[in-house]
């Protein structure tokens, strides 16, 4: 007669107690991050909204005392007292004229160098790197008087080649640099496979390497444009007959109403808002999509 033993009833096992700490660190963590992004992103937005409300204000809301933030009655007097005063659309041209000229110069000399930096490795290539920053160490006020000098000999003064010229110096140290971080992102891999492939150095620029820096390349084209719309230094000594619409308001501070002095503000904010949500889409494509 076989005996059947009953099988070993298994002892429950007791789990460890979970830490949560590390999981509160990181929520913690990433609640400050987003209070300081929303804190920032009020800190920047605010003069901004600001400077709008008072352009869109009647010239008599805006030199009442004590001033309201929000106007009581929208309106477009303001900006269309503005932008009707003499020499300003004149202005608004050069200055989108030389933000484009600007854009598309730096990118043409500063990308292949960028290329270059990041591909080829020769002597000098550090202290070249360390070289292109130290043109952004020189005030524009110090370059401003011999490069006015140079334009009039030339007979460039006065107009927005030189001007474009000016604000693609100030623009290539900062576009080289962009674009040889971008380009040292991209796959040496790729470029070789597309070489066994058959195609030339050009062709793999062209069809491999440049849509993959696209997102580098809006990036720094935003950067030289607001850079180059912004400038008024440079464009108020280079220029007099053909000024730019910083350096047109910049003249025009001492003899005009507060109501020109907030429309010229919004003026300037607008198209470099404008050009950064032209943009945004391959800033995007660069730096992820957050939710």
């Amino acid at each position: 007669m076989t005996t059947q033993v009953a099988p070993a009833q298994a002892e429950p096992t007791t789990l460890p107690p979970v830490d949560r700490t590390p999981l509160r660190r990181r929520r913690t963590r990433r609640a400050f991050a987003q209070l300081a992004c929303v804190l920032v992103s009020l800190f920047m937005v605010g003069p901004i909204v600001l400077i709008a409300f008072a352009a869109l204000s009647t010239p008599d809301e805006i030199a009442e005392f004590p001033k309201s933030l929000v106007p009581s009655d929208f309106t477009l007097d303001t900006l269309s007292g503005f932008l009707s005063s003499t020499g300003v659309l004149p202005a608004f041209g050069n200055s989108l004229l030389t933000g484009i000229y600007t854009v598309v110069l730096s990118l043409l000399i500063g990308a292949p160098a960028g290329y270059a930096i990041a591909r080829h490795a020769f002597r000098g290539r550090d202290p070249y790197q360390l070289f292109l920053l130290m043109v952004r160490a020189l005030p524009i006020v110090v370059l401003s008087v011999p490069l006015a000098t140079i334009f009039l000999r030339t007979g460039t003064y006065d107009t927005v080649a030189a001007v474009t010229l000016v604000h693609t110096a100030l623009a290539m140290p900062t576009t080289v640099l962009i674009t040889a971080s971008i380009f040292v992102a991209v796959p040496v891999d790729l470029e070789e496979a597309a070489k066994v492939f058959g195609c030339t150095r050009a062709q793999t620029v062209r069809r491999v390497v440049l849509p993959l820096a696209v997102p580098g390349l809006a990036a720094s084209a935003v950067f030289t444009f607001v850079l180059s719309w912004n400038e008024v230094l440079g464009a108020a000594v280079l220029t007099i007959g053909h000024r730019t619409l910083p350096a047109q308001v910049l003249a025009a501070l001492a003899d005009s109403p507060q109501s020109y002095r907030f429309a010229g503000g919004f003026a300037l904010v607008v198209p470099a808002l404008l050009f950064i949500l032209l943009m945004r889409r391959f800033l995007l494509n660069m730096w992820g999509r957050v939710g």
